[in-house]
């Protein structure tokens, strides 16, 4: 097998499917949405841009997602914080890494750069999304949630319908990161379509004023969806993650 073919690990006890790719610094982590996993055109893209120009890179599947075995209804963001933590500290190479999270992978990425005892070079948000246990919900959803209910939503992401499970939103009401500065000095660019009906791309503004950084820019896509996966937004994508050295 080789270093690029799906890989499993270890970690806390569960088993982690992972992609990596050796090459030189810095590192790049892809982290993926909410029950989204490393085969979608983002994660391959990045991917195979790195191999192309022989760049390390780190493609993983939470617990519960993807090829990673495991119920999707235990997973948290400190859950997957730890995967993510673990598996760059045991596979990456390189010094330092750019953590490139997409939606939900988005606020992960801010909790894991916080938690890394590696450098971060940058990080890059595509549709972050931040503290959505608390504004993505409505007052009747989450009062069900806090009740311990799971709720079930409509979504236009082949996930139907797609679940929320009363600890995955207890545990994110517990990291929520937009109430005060967020603690990371490090570059961050923001990508976020203007048309993205799940995410407002006022997100993305508000999470760069949080950020301790003098260095973050927000890059507003005219006609750009939640997925921001058209062939011009992935090559803005792949533009973005080249720019942080």
């Amino acid at each position: 097998m080789s270093g690029t073919d799906t890989q499993f690990a270890e970690m806390a006890g569960r088993r982690i499917a992972f992609r990596h790719a050796p090459g030189t610094g810095p590192a790049i982590i892809f982290l993926p949405g909410y029950m989204s996993d490393m085969a979608g055109g983002k994660a391959t893209a990045i991917f195979d841009w790195c191999m192309a120009t022989g760049r390390e890179c780190l493609l993983m599947d939470y617990s519960g997602c993807g090829e990673s075995p495991g119920d999707f209804a235990e997973g948290t963001l400190s859950r997957w914080r730890e995967e993510v933590v673990g598996l760059v500290q045991q596979e990456i190479r390189s010094e330092r890494v750019v953590i490139t999270g997409s939606s939900m992978g988005g606020w992960l990425m801010l909790l894991v750069a916080q938690a890394l005892e590696k450098p971060v070079a940058g990080l890059v948000g595509i549709a972050a999304a931040p503290d959505f246990t608390s504004w993505g919900y409505s007052a009747e959803q989450k009062a069900a949630l806090a009740n311990g209910e799971t709720i079930y939503e409509d979504s236009d992401y082949g996930y139907d319908p797609m679940p929320t499970h009363p600890g995955f939103w207890a545990d994110g009401e517990a990291q929520l990161q937009l109430g005060g500065e967020i603690g990371l000095s490090c570059p961050v660019r923001l990508l976020h379509g203007q048309e993205d009906a799940d995410v407002p791309p006022e997100t993305s503004l508000r999470l760069a004023a949080a950020l301790r950084s003098e260095d973050v820019q927000v890059t507003l896509v005219k006609g750009g969806d939640h997925r921001l996966s058209s062939e011009s937004d992935i090559a803005l994508l792949l533009r973005t993650v080249a720019s942080i050295h």
